[in-house]
């Protein structure tokens, strides 16, 4: 007898993603849609028992970098990893579309100066089988995946697009120029691009310290790129303000308004709390709500844990990777380097030298020896000051400098520590909980598919279930019924995903079985797994018993079954 469903989940906690209380059902699935909930008579093809388990829409990751790698593998990690079902691509005004031949070399060393990807990764396993962005849509349409991908068109591709040399040179774009950005945005938003993504992030440079195209644009540009989306009816605005670089938060937030009010479409904008800038984070709360309370649609994009670069011998940076005496053996295997600066007399150059680079960005990470925390196992995201290298090292006599070198070595360079570059200001995670709990938040900042050698910061997901809403003991935890909502439904509705981020009937069948009490971070590790041998950091969770994409499991107890429903979604026009 033919089994009446593709696959039933029975007697699990359902968390709908809505907001709600839990309650315990069943769920039935068939041709990739929810089709009926509660209690089930007929069997499915495959029964998932969840008893004891919770059962939550698929996650939503709204800001992620996978534009190059999904062109080059079928798996999205490590977003897939932590129950993420769709992921949205394109942020920060950084991509490879629109782009004519001429203008690849130019994309690929903005992106790798802005998101840590190897121009070597890159030059391999870029196809570039487009030039418009339509085109490149079309070419994703063709890849299969995991999980869900949609496309965002990013500022930086258009402005080189349209002004060649100029606009990577961030030379003041003529009226014409404007007008073939406005046409840009409108066609790719038509043809199915999410929205149009910018930054003012003066962080944002290539590997040799030139500043990214878009980041000194001024507002006429930027109200291009909102008059494509009122063009298009559709769409909406991503955009990382100058707020962490000492921008007024109420000439960014005006500047913002403005460009809601040219687009007639929604706003999201990062948000994060800086040392340096530490009043700039509430302020912008404040504003933020006073914008919403007056109906202007504006969100702010904020992480639930320290925005944490990760450094070590085999990743991007480390304390020595700048200092002479390093980069004459950067080029050997990591054993070969670890037993070299086993060496006294290295040991004792490394010791003595500075770091000296063209970009200050860079610099300045390799120079925080004193600031790192060692990330441990379990990976502990909110340590407290007496972890510092600093502090260790005060106690045991030796500079902070000596401190990391020795557990360099001693764990054959295999050591990861921890730089909390935001949101760790007096080593509390106390203003995240201030931002992650704003009714105007997102979830969200997690760069998946960037910042391979630097960043691990998808994970999150498994950050705000298993720590803020179980194991915290440092503060107040977040209620799960919340934590949910915002990783499906709060970000689905955000960049106009409406079928998916909800357990109803009709819905997409999207769906993660969890087991709450065994959910579990690793700490991350180094694979080299990308075009060219490139390296990136994994990072696996314990706990997801089963995800489902499309009413297919591709993922049980964190281990991939080969399944790949994964496709785009094209943004919706009216």
């Amino acid at each position: 007898m033919a089994s009446e469903f593709d696959i039933v989940i029975r007697g699990g906690t359902v968390i709908d993603g809505s907001g709600k209380p839990p309650f315990v059902a069943d769920i039935a699935v068939k041709d990739g849609r929810i089709v009926a909930i509660g209690y089930v008579e007929g069997k499915g093809a495959e029964e998932i028992e969840a008893r004891g388990r919770l059962v939550t829409p698929g996650f939503v990751d709204i800001h992620t970098h996978y534009d190059g790698q999904i062109t080059w593998e079928n798996r999205l990690a490590p977003s897939c990893l932590h129950g993420v079902t769709t992921v949205l691509m394109g942020n920060c005004g950084v991509g490879f579309a629109p782009c004519k031949p001429e203008h690849r070399g130019m994309l690929v060393k903005v992106m790798e100066g802005v998101e840590d990807i190897p121009e070597v990764v890159m030059t391999e396993g870029v196809p570039w089988n487009w030039e418009s962005f339509p085109e490149y849509l079309d070419a994703l349409e063709k890849r299969e995946a995991d999980i869900d991908f949609a496309a965002q068109i990013a500022h930086g591709p258009v402005r080189v697009n349209v002004m060649g040399q100029r606009g990577a040179d961030r030379e003041p774009p003529t009226e014409a120029d404007m007008a073939a950005m406005t046409k840009i945005v409108a066609e790719a938003v038509r043809a199915g691009a999410i929205g149009v993504t910018t930054s003012r992030s003066m962080a944002h440079r290539t590997a040799a310290g030139e500043l990214a195209p878009t980041v000194t644009s001024e507002e006429q540009e930027l109200m291009a790129l909102a008059e494509g989306l009122r063009q298009a009816g559709a769409g909406v605005f991503q955009i990382i303000p100058g707020l962490h670089e000492g921008k007024d938060p109420v000439t960014e937030i005006a500047l913002m308004r403005r460009l809601i009010e040219r687009s007639g479409r929604p706003l999201s904008f990062s948000l994060m709390q800086t040392g340096q800038f530490a009043d700039a984070m509430p302020l912008t709360l404040e504003l933020l709500s006073k914008a919403t309370a007056e109906g202007v649609p504006i969100k702010a994009q904020v992480f639930p844990r320290g925005v944490g670069v990760m450094l070590g011998l085999d990743l991007s940076f480390h304390p020595f990777r700048y200092n002479p005496s390093y980069r004459a053996i950067e080029h050997l295997p990591l054993d070969q380097r670890v037993a070299a600066m086993r060496d006294p007399d290295m040991r004792a150059r490394l010791l003595a030298e500075t770091p000296a680079h063209e970009n200050p960005i860079h610099v300045w990470f390799a120079s925080q020896d004193a600031d790192l925390y060692p990330l441990g196992d379990p990976p502990n995201y909110e340590p407290s000051l007496e972890d510092t290298i600093g502090a260790r090292a005060k106690r045991l006599s030796m500079t902070p400098r000596e401190l990391a070198y020795q557990i360099m070595i001693e764990s054959e360079g295999k050591a990861i520590f921890l730089l909390p570059a935001a949101n760790f200001v007096g080593a509390t995670l106390e203003p995240v909980r201030q931002m992650i709990e704003h009714p105007d938040a997102l979830i969200a900042l997690g760069d998946g598919g960037a910042h391979y050698g630097m960043i691990c910061d998808s994970s999150f997901p498994t950050t705000l279930l298993a720590y803020w809403t179980r194991d915290r003991s440092k503060g107040p935890r977040l209620d799960l019924t919340r934590a949910i909502h915002a990783l499906t439904q709060a970000n689905a509705q955000a960049v106009g995903l409406t079928d998916r981020g909800l357990i109803a009937t009709g819905m997409k069948a999207d769906i993660n079985v969890i087991d709450y009490d065994r959910l579990q971070l690793h700490p991350p590790r180094v694979v080299a797994d990308l075009p060219a041998g490139g390296k990136r950091m994994i990072q696996e969770a314990d706990g997801y018993e089963a995800t489902i994409v499309s009413g297919v499991v591709t993922y049980r107890g964190g281990v991939p079954t080969g399944a790949l429903p994964g496709r785009l979604v094209r943004g919706i026009v009216a």
